[in-house]
């Protein structure tokens, strides 16, 4: 079944003018419904490739691993054809995917380095707040020193808690 973030995800997709590449995971289950989810799909607009659209579509399992290289594959495939590039010797630009306010750490922000490099004690600004960046965390929660283009990583160092979709942007200082 099409969830209600993916809906959305489809929205912001579209408003922003990027395409589209579809993972419809848990495909290893034995109630999986593949062609159920293309057709869903379809009532939204998104056409996909295995029924004569343009929009790559991918069966992938997290468990299993099934269809994840054929994913990565199609991912670089669309990043060529776009001729997507990104220059790590600037200051970084990023996305952020979710924020939250923890008890201990404050606002913390989830990001995805789009262009440049993100550094610990790099100023900043993201949405309506502002900081200093204090730690780079990966995924399980160790400390980094950068990140380049590509790369999620949770930020310590801001005002506030910015909205998903909010660019953050390095500046060369707080002013």
């Amino acid at each position: 079944m099409v969830m209600p973030q993916t809906v959305e995800s489809i929205e912001h997709a579209r408003s922003a003018n990027v395409p589209i590449v579809v993972a419809i995971t848990k495909s290893d289950l034995e109630t999986a419904n593949p062609d159920r989810i293309r057709a869903q799909l379809s009532e939204r607009g998104v056409e996909v490739e295995q029924w004569g659209g343009k929009t790559s579509c991918v069966e992938v399992s997290s468990k299993s691993g099934m269809g994840m290289d054929t994913l990565l594959e199609t991912l670089a495939l669309e990043a060529e054809i776009l001729d997507l590039k990104a220059n790590p010797d600037m200051p970084a630009r990023a996305v952020v995917i979710e924020s939250r306010l923890d008890k201990g750490k404050g606002a913390l922000a989830t990001v995805l380095v789009q262009n440049g490099t993100l550094r610990v004690g790099d100023a900043f600004a993201v949405g309506n707040y502002a900081g200093r960046v204090r730690a780079l965390l990966d995924e399980t929660g160790e400390q980094l020193k950068e990140v380049g283009p590509g790369c999620p990583c949770q930020i310590m160092g801001l005002d506030g808690a910015p909205f998903a979709g909010d660019r953050l942007t390095v500046y060369e200082n707080e002013k």
